[in-house]
């Protein structure tokens, strides 16, 4: 093409300021109308949507070609701005009060009949969006989650580079470590029976950048976990990954808040209160079972175990003599719950080891169930005062250990505020959850396993516990938390090579695995190693949240199915058989079904 079609203008960068004048835009059809001989065309590009007009009035020739212009054809125009008019005037549009009148065409590129329909609003299955996901990723709803992404990282590097961190690489070929999840492996060629490991995280070069003296670091990197998949997780993300020197977990807190609250601002124009709240885990497990709460709404749990206890109802006191607990959700105006909604509660909470659900509603005469014969009017006076039921209010009940309580409850808090319409998805509910577990008992395998990962310090207060009861000491760690998910999470670092040995022991990591594993980390606290610690955000997980998504994969470029494929390309795929030699791999080891 001639270099007089090269665009003057992107579509939304023209405006009432440039009527009369001539400009040259490009892009695709986003839509055609045809008014009886006048034939109006949505040209979309990067920036938005402008009306073109073929008038043969104005230009024939132009309005010839116009009438042969179908979905998705690649178009360079040269026209005229124009006013639409009062009554014409479209406020959807960023351009609705001009439109271009069009004097000359040519038409760089035509389209296939389409799979599907591209307009933002129209329904299409995920699986042929993703197999087409080069138009998918023309729809302008979709084009957005990526324009505030790129604005979004683009915040993020320049307040990190104002306040002093450098960004530094870390490789994506790695040594395979056991850090929570499985690895991706990639075979070496020049060492046989050599693997690579693709980095869960860059957890331990970070660590050793800070040994390094390099003070504080940032890298916006990918990270990879095999591990089985849903609406908010990819095989492949992306991390906002930050480590700092010299410094405890408040110095930490309080920039990042400050981070993201210039995201919200530069990007969305949103002002948040700073500081977050902050809650510390045992809290928010006793108060909304879970560890991530959302608190746009109330709906908050109570521990009624030493009420039930007091009961003759045997599902409770079983639980209680078995060292369990018993709480009760009170679902405010629940009770207009029907018998169906209430056993379909009853099977959602099954999912997270529940074996029922026991409940209660508020009458006229107070609390009301089949199983209310089993407590006197005085436990069940007390029910209503610890909860706060009311006349309308529904009392759902978890008994059972800890874990189980907490999951089916929290859940089901969730779920049903979802049901009632309790949130509001205007609110944004920041929150800190501090003061985590430093470890929990794995009774399958019969050894401690760390909450976070085995770098993470005990705060300092808990030293002593390590040797008398690990259970119960806390970590220096810390989960930034927006409306019942978690963005990012971090922890202030062992720096010591004496306590991460411990901690290695505690874990059952021996002397010998932990050297095979990790003996540059360890080598590298032995030379001077400074306090130190670090956050990674997920930045995916940001950018879905903030555009109101409903699948992490609506905002990655090219993302696999939850079977961690990619309908795109067709990977995973089989390779010739000369690659696998030259790796030194067989393939005929069968899984077992």
């Amino acid at each position: 093409m001639e270099r007089k079609w090269i665009r003057t203008h992107k579509n939304t960068e023209i405006s009432e300021k440039n009527l009369g004048e001539k400009v040259v835009l490009n892009g695709w059809v986003y839509k055609r109308r045809d008014h009886g001989g006048v034939i109006f065309i949505d040209l979309r590009d990067i920036s938005g949507i402008v009306q073109l007009v073929f008038d043969p009035a104005f230009d024939a020739d132009a309005h010839k070609t116009g009438e042969s212009l179908r979905s998705e054809f690649v178009i360079a125009v040269e026209g005229e701005i124009k006013s639409r008019g009062a009554d014409a005037v479209n406020p959807n549009l960023k351009t609705g009060k001009i439109e271009v009148f069009v004097n000359k065409i040519e038409v760089l590129n035509k389209s296939e009949a389409l799979p599907f329909v591209l307009d933002e609003y129209h329904s299409v299955s995920e699986e042929i969006r993703l197999k087409y996901r080069f138009l998918d990723l023309r729809r302008p709803a979709i084009q957005d989650n990526f324009i505030k992404r790129n604005a979004i990282t683009r915040t993020a590097r320049r307040f990190l580079d104002e306040n002093d961190f450098m960004e530094v690489e870390t490789p994506m070929l790695t040594k395979s470590t056991p850090e929570g999840a499985r690895d991706f492996l990639v075979p070496s060629r020049m060492h046989e029976g050599g693997f690579y490991a693709l980095p869960q995280s860059p957890q331990l070069f970070k660590q050793i950048l800070m040994v390094s003296g390099f003070d504080r670091y940032y890298q916006v990197v990918k990270c990879f976990r095999d591990e089985d998949l849903r609406a908010d997780r990819q095989p492949e993300f992306t991390q906002i990954d930050l480590e700092f020197s010299f410094v405890d977990q408040d110095v930490i807190i309080g920039l990042m808040e400050k981070m993201i609250a210039s995201i919200l601002k530069e990007v969305y124009g949103k002002e948040v209160s700073l500081p977050f709240r902050r809650m510390d885990y045992d809290t928010a497990m006793t108060k909304y079972g879970s560890d991530r709460p959302d608190l746009r709404f109330g709906l908050e749990l109570a521990n009624v175990g030493a009420i039930a206890a007091k009961s003759d109802f045997k599902v409770f006191k079983q639980s209680l003599e078995m060292g369990g607990v018993v709480y009760a959700l009170n679902v405010k105006g629940g009770a207009c719950f029907s018998r169906k909604e209430i056993e379909d509660y009853t099977a959602y909470v099954g999912q997270f080891g529940s074996k029922g659900l026991a409940w209660m509603k508020v009458g006229d005469k107070g609390l009301e169930s089949s199983i209310t014969k089993f407590f006197s009017q005085e436990v069940l006076d007390e029910l209503l005062k610890e909860t706060k039921a009311e006349k309308g209010d529904i009392l759902f009940f978890g008994a059972d250990v800890p874990s189980v309580v907490f999951a089916s409850l929290g859940n089901l808090r969730n779920k049903v505020a979802k049901d009632l319409n309790l949130i509001d998805d205007n609110k944004m509910e920041f929150l800190w959850v501090v003061d985590f577990p430093l470890l929990e008992y794995d009774e399958k395998d019969k050894r401690y396993i760390a909450i976070h990962h085995p770098f993470t310090s005990p705060k300092m207060e808990d030293m002593d516990l390590l040797d008398t009861d690990p259970l119960k000491a806390k970590a220096q760690a810390y989960d930034l938390v927006l409306n019942g998910i978690e963005l990012g999470g971090g922890s202030i670092r062992i720096h010591t090579p004496v306590l991460q040995k411990k901690i290695f022991g505690l874990l059952g990591i021996g002397e010998e695995e932990a050297k095979e594993k990790f003996g540059f980390l360890i080598d590298a606290l032995s030379f001077g190693a400074p306090p130190h610690g670090g956050i990674a955000f997920g930045l995916d997980r940001i950018v879905m949240l903030l555009q109101k998504c409903q699948s992490i994969r609506d905002v990655i470029a090219f993302p696999k199915t939850q079977k961690g494929q990619c309908l795109l390309s067709n990977a995973p795929s089989s390779v010739a058989m000369e690659q696998l030699r030259e790796l030194h791999i067989k393939t005929d080891i069968k899984s077992k079904k």
